[in-house]
């Protein structure tokens, strides 16, 4: 696993447990911040897969 991967993953699982209690406690920004950073988190940590696998074929 690279950096991107790492940190994509953990920025996803942030921003779920933000959704969650933005849901939980009827906080539609909060929810909303949340689905923001876990959507970040899952872009940065594709980015990352990506990078994984050309590194892998090159090399």
């Amino acid at each position: 696993m690279n950096k991107h991967q790492v940190t994509g993953r953990v920025e996803e699982a942030k921003g779920a447990i933000k959704e969650a209690a933005g849901k939980l406690v009827g906080n539609e920004k909060l929810q909303a911040e949340g689905a923001i950073e876990k959507n970040a988190g899952k872009v940065e940590a594709k980015a990352g897969d990506i990078a994984n696998k050309v590194k892998k074929a090159a090399g």
